[in-house]
Order: structure tokens, then sequence, then C-alpha cells
């Protein structure tokens, strides 16, 4: 990790039992079962990290034990109420269930719909459901906090064109959570919306092949989590 120039803004974990976990989802011999397990473990571990750092405890009144005794609740803050979950689809759909088991309640999940076009390997956007109001402060519709998930961060242009669309929709703060990246992904990502973004992957690899693949990476993990391979 140490040859890795990281951005202010990133983290890269180095928790030994998920880069075992990154090892074994890296293998061509791990089924489409086990990289669903494998990702759904990954991504817990990396959001225990992502949202220990990025909320607060808050109080929250208060409740009864089942002894009686009255104790002081907690929440997050910023609160569920006013988080979203933003899986780029389709393989961010598999990291949605980790986080929101982390998170105390239920939040809202928005779907971006985003490929990369073969030739240019630039984002387009085939689907949108962020429900754009106005940007106002007062608007109370609008989330402190979007979380966006994705297994990868390849060139990063992905990412980039998720960030830009939460920045227009009004939100005042992101956290990428991410399985592997790459250096130049992960930098772009981060630089995107320096002051509003922080960005968590589980590994980090140097670059991209011809095609936008990460090297060594995980293949096409939308394909191996949803048994498309071949298409």
């Amino acid at each position: 990790m140490s040859s890795i120039n990281i951005p202010k803004n990133a983290h890269v974990s180095t928790h030994p039992c998920l880069q075992a976990k990154l090892s074994q989802l890296r293998s061509a011999k791990t089924g489409s079962r086990d990289a669903q397990t494998l990702v759904h473990e990954i991504a817990l571990m990396v959001g225990y990290e992502a949202l220990g750092a990025g909320l607060k405890a808050q109080e929250d009144g208060t409740d009864n034990s089942p002894l009686g005794y009255s104790y002081t609740t907690t929440t997050t803050s910023p609160s569920p109420a006013s988080i979203s979950l933003v899986p780029i689809l389709r393989s961010g759909l598999s990291m949605v269930p980790a986080l929101q088991s982390i998170l105390p309640a239920p939040v809202p999940v928005h779907h971006l719909g985003l490929y990369r076009e073969k030739s240019t390997l630039q984002p387009v956007e085939y689907y949108n459901n962020l429900p754009y109001h106005s940007t106002s402060s007062s608007n109370p519709s609008l989330p402190d906090l979007a979380i966006i998930v994705d297994p990868v961060i390849a060139t990063g242009a992905t990412a980039c064109a998720a960030i830009d669309s939460l920045k227009d929709w009004g939100v005042k703060r992101i956290i990428v959570v991410s399985v592997l990246a790459t250096e130049e992904g992960l930098r772009k990502a981060c630089e995107e919306w320096e002051e509003g973004v922080t960005v968590w992957v589980g590994g980090c690899d140097k670059d991209v092949d011809e095609k936008g693949m990460i090297k060594p990476g995980l293949g096409d993990i939308g394909d191996r989590l949803f048994l498309t391979l071949g298409k």
C-alpha cells in the first residue's frame, strides 16, 4: 500500500480479513453465489469504516429496558431520514443490503443507471430516479448525506458522473463506498468535489487495461454477480 499515492479524502482498508476476502473474490474459480456473499461481506466491512468516520452518535430521547430501567436512546447524526443510499445500476444493488443493515433505520434508496460507452469509456446515464427538487437550503426533502455504492471504481468516470448528479441535486455531503478502485479512478473521484466527498474502498489496483477493466481486478463484477457472463 505504501506505493499507492492516496488522496487525502480517500481511504483504502488495510483490514487483513477484508484483504483475504478480496483475494477470494478476485479468483476466476469463485462462482456467482460466493461472489455475491463476498461482495456483501466486503461492503459491510468497508461500510463500517466509512460510516464510523462519517456519522456521529446523537441522543434521541429515552426508552425503558426489559427490567424497567430508563435509558437515553441514540441515533445517528445525520439522522436516517436525512441519508440516502444511491446504488449505481446494476452491480451497486449488491451492496445495498449491507449498508442498510449497518444504518439504525431504513433510508431512501435512489438508483442511478450508468454504463460506459465502449469506444470512449465515458459514462452514459440511462436511468435516474433522484427526486429533483429545489436546491434551496430550506428544502427539508434534500438529504444531508448521500452514500454512493458501486463495487468498482475503474477509470473513475462513472463515479464522477454520479457525484455530479448528486451535487446538482443539492446534497451537502457524499460518501462513496466501493470494493475495489484503481489509483487513477480513486484520484478522479476524490478530486471531483474535494470538499464534499470522501471515498472508502476495500482495495486499490494500479490501473486498467485497454478495455477499461481493472488489472488484475475482479472481472466484470456485474456479469459475475448476475450470471450474465458471455452476453
